[in-house]
């Protein structure tokens, strides 16, 4: 087995997690849990055997393996990990396409640079769970969705999600797609064909349609003055900001925020 299916829609079930030590009695560990999931992150080398395939298992490496799946591990000495034992809703063993909001993830992941901020949240649920359970599941679930997303690390899509990140983190400043291909870090031109390819939108017309969101729900949501709103959206002018909220929402600012416009 090399790839499950992993449900995000919901938190996980979080029945165990904690710190294991292995390899010290034994060099050798075979077993399953029938109706867990298992997320590991190691702080060794070893090798895993799931099903029929054997994965190398280096320092920050991580797996997430379904329930009722047979677990064969060769340990090379005193070998210590992280897990989570839990429940996905909604599934069985973890194998086909699945629906929903999820992705399909490599058994085993070298989690590189994100192997500190899962270790780090890992941490902090082993120490809260007993006193806090609702946060410890939040933070697994959290650790979930950065597993969930360490395989599409190595695609294209990487820059189109830095170029998005920037656009969300300054849609009050102005926002030009050359400078947001120098954040994303290519060119103008690459990020033009990775954008329309990844989103099958254009940069320009992404940025101007997440504008009108926040600003429509700045205007239902909150009580800023119009001239506010436009000016946290990146349009200082009121009158082109009206003009966009026309366009692209069917309304002008008043109207929207009495609650008219798509």
């Amino acid at each position: 087995m090399e790839w499950v299916w992993v449900p995000l829609d919901e938190p996980p079930v979080v029945v165990n997690l904690g710190v294991s030590v292995h390899g010290v009695r034994s060099r050798r560990d075979v077993f399953m849990l029938p109706d867990l999931w298992q997320l590991h992150l190691y702080g060794y080398s070893a090798e895993l055997t799931v099903g029929a395939t054997t994965h190398p298992i280096r320092e920050g490496h991580v797996s997430l393996i379904p329930p009722g799946v047979q677990v064969h591990y060769l340990y090379r000495g005193r070998s210590e990990h992280l897990y989570a034992h839990l429940r996905l809703p909604g599934t069985g063993t973890g194998t086909g396409t699945g629906t929903g909001t999820g992705r399909t993830v490599p058994v085993m992941q070298d989690a590189g640079a994100e192997t500190p901020l899962l270790a780090g949240l890992l941490r902090q649920a082993i120490a809260v769970a007993p006193a806090e359970p609702a946060m410890a599941t939040a933070q697994v679930w959290t650790v979930l969705w950065h597993v969930a997303r360490l395989a599409e690390a190595a695609g294209p899509h990487v820059a189109v999600a830095a170029a998005i990140a920037h656009i969300e983190s300054n849609l009050a400043s102005p926002l030009a797609v050359p400078d947001i291909a120098r954040a994303a870090g290519i060119s103008h031109n690459h990020l033009t064909r990775l954008f329309r390819a990844e989103t099958g939108s254009t940069v320009v017309a992404y940025v101007r349609r997440r504008r009108v969101e926040r600003a429509r729900h700045l205007l239902r949501e909150s009580t800023l003055p119009i001239p506010a709103v436009a000016a946290a959206v990146g349009i200082a002018d009121v009158q082109a900001f009206n003009k966009a909220c026309r366009r692209e929402l069917g309304a002008p600012p008043r109207a929207i925020r009495a609650g008219a416009g798509g």
